[in-house]
């Protein structure tokens, strides 16, 4: 592991995309997202994305430009971008600014954009928006991908499907960034490249047989990444995982249907306004209220206490701030070669 400043860490990645010629705000914000999912401890969502943004810019498989973002369809509340692949993350942040303007008036705002690119940590959002005393949602497929089964089945139809939440309080806020699968496709990448074991048999093979083995999955024909639940309870996962779809793709109009070839995403952004409904108030002091309540709750490992969804993640990014962020060692390696290939020095 190795200590690097945020701020210095963001810079360099902001220069690697400019001198990619993508748009200064497009780079401000597509690397300001990538190093806050590695605040939080989202590694396979943070920083280490850089290099396969870079390559499919350099490639012509993702765009750069702002103008990329075209504006399909708009009412004051709702709104359908196509984004032509533009780096998500500057996507999803246009949305979420309009569907944060949008509830101030009418207590929600709503957001869907088809043909983005990949939008990295789903948390790294949220933040910013919980501040303003707002509830943002993001939800997120990838039409590209099959490596979820079906509960019942074997064989991958959809992505884990992910989507976070973010919830203010009056002290910190709960961020909640979870797929409708047992794991992440990050997950099994990184996993499997390690030659290690899952900790718990997320994977079902083509023999039906829930496995911690990752071989399993790289299978022909592929094995899957089991729903949320996993062989108990997937039915719930998949339920979940199903709505998300919808959500998403189909309600973006463009999807598997279409028989999408490159990485990317389809995204649906929501915001509330509590101070609209029950008032900004009201909401904080029921759910501090609630938080109080699971934090009390007796843990059942006394070494393991409840903690709320997020909570870890924003001590790690205080701590960050504070002393520098550690990266893993592959993380520290895509950098180098997301460096090497951009013909530009590695600072760290």
């Amino acid at each position: 592991m190795s200590r690097i400043a945020p701020q210095q860490l963001e810079n360099f990645i902001e220069q690697l995309f400019l001198d990619t010629d993508v748009s200064p705000e497009v780079a401000s914000v597509v690397s300001r997202v990538l190093v806050e999912g590695d605040l939080l401890g989202h590694h396979t969502h943070g920083v280490k994305l850089a290099q396969g943004y870079l390559k499919d810019l350099r490639n012509g498989h993702a765009k750069g430009n702002a103008e990329s973002l075209r504006i399909v369809k708009q009412s004051p509340a709702a709104v359908l971008y196509d984004a032509d692949y533009l780096l998500g993350p500057y996507c999803v942040e246009r949305a979420l600014d309009f569907t944060a303007q949008a509830a101030r008036t009418f207590g929600i705002g709503v957001a869907s954009i088809r043909r983005s690119h990949h939008i990295a940590c789903l948390a790294a959002y949220l933040q910013r928006y919980t501040d303003q005393g707002l509830m943002p949602l993001v939800l997120t497929s990838d039409p590209a991908v099959a490596s979820v089964a079906p509960h019942g089945g074997l064989d991958p139809v959809y992505t884990p499907n992910p989507l976070g939440i973010g919830i203010p309080t009056g002290a910190k806020p709960i961020l909640i960034d979870v797929s409708m699968s047992t794991i992440t496709n990050g997950l099994v990448n990184k996993t499997h490249q390690a030659g290690g074991q899952l900790e718990h048999p997320a994977l079902i093979g083509q023999d039906g047989q829930p496995t911690r083995d990752t071989a399993a999955y790289f299978t022909s024909p592929p094995g899957s990444i089991l729903p949320l639940g996993s062989l108990e309870f997937g039915h719930k996962g998949f339920a979940l995982g199903t709505m998300v779809e919808a959500l998403t793709a189909g309600l973006g109009g463009f999807g598997r249907k279409d028989g999408v070839k490159q990485w990317g995403a389809a995204v649906t952004v929501l915001t509330f306004d509590p101070e609209f409904f029950g008032g900004t108030e009201p909401f904080k002091a029921e759910m501090d209220h609630f938080v109080d309540a699971c934090l009390a709750s007796r843990p059942r490992l006394p070494q393991s206490p409840v903690r709320m969804p997020g909570h870890a993640g924003i001590g790690r990014r205080q701590k960050a701030f504070e002393q520098g962020l550690e990266l893993p060692a592959d993380v520290l390696a895509a950098l180098r070669g997301a460096a090497t290939e951009a013909g530009c020095a590695y600072p760290f």
